[in-house]
């Protein structure tokens, strides 16, 4: 399978260590900052391109997309909301697919809390914990707030980040979500389910963000055989049955 990369940073690095690694993978090209212009005008088709670089490379990623009909992956965040639906359209040229976190366990992870907070109800309090290390910038965490979707669909509850003062009980209709950070902590979440005399805890741990750029590689390879439109990874991970 021959690929394109764009975007040279972390990411961008754990993908071509990994490609190197696979007998039936090779990069064609890869493109950064300084030469996405011969993305968008020349560069070959390929089996799919993979896109972890920044929202400003969207216009040319966006122009290739359109001239080749080349499958996306792309894991880029931070995207504006019209350029979201930029990258839904050109779901209408090839197979696209965005995802703020590759990890396939937080996929899991994510089906697992869906279905039991589905099954529980409101009878359980439900309470989500991300830990990260002491550099990350943001919090709570992009994944956190893939949790927090993946509980309450339908937003239904208000998400409290953290309690403080003398007034801070729990009410019903809350979902906590509390950001720890420290040391070198690739990133852990855990999504916990309070019960009347019993707790269900779904937790997963990162030990290192290669496996990010694994579940890309795994994307990539399960994307290529669809047809045109816009797929989130649990659409490929978890097909709906004919």
């Amino acid at each position: 399978m021959n690929l394109l990369l764009v975007g040279t940073g972390r990411m961008g690095t754990m993908l071509r260590t990994l490609v190197e690694q696979e007998e039936d993978l090779t990069i064609l090209a890869a493109f950064h900052r300084t030469n996405l212009s011969d993305l968008e005008r020349t560069a070959p088709p390929a089996d799919v391109i993979v896109d972890f670089s920044a929202p400003d490379s969207l216009c040319a990623v966006a122009g290739y997309v359109r001239r080749t009909g080349t499958p996306l992956v792309s894991g880029t965040t931070g995207y504006l909301p019209q350029q979201m639906d930029l990258l839904c359209q050109l779901g209408n040229y090839a197979p696209v697919l965005h995802s703020a976190n590759f990890s396939i366990g937080i996929a899991v992870l994510r089906r697992l809390a869906a279905q039991a907070a589905e099954v529980l109800g409101d009878a359980f309090d439900i309470e989500i914990v991300e830990t990260h290390h002491n550099q990350k910038a943001d919090a709570p965490s992009g994944t956190a707030k893939l949790l927090l979707e993946a509980v309450d669909p339908g937003h239904t509850y208000s998400p409290v980040y953290g309690r403080e003062g003398r007034s801070a009980r729990r009410s019903p209709r809350e979902i906590g979500v509390h950001a720890l950070r420290g040391g070198t902590v690739a990133g852990a979440h855990t999504v916990s389910f309070f019960g009347p005399q019993e707790e269900l805890h779904l937790s997963h741990r990162a030990d290192n963000r290669s496996i990010f750029a694994a579940g890309a590689l795994r994307a990539a390879r399960l994307l290529v055989s669809r047809e045109p439109g816009f797929y989130a990874l649990e659409d490929l991970l978890f097909p709906t049955p004919h």
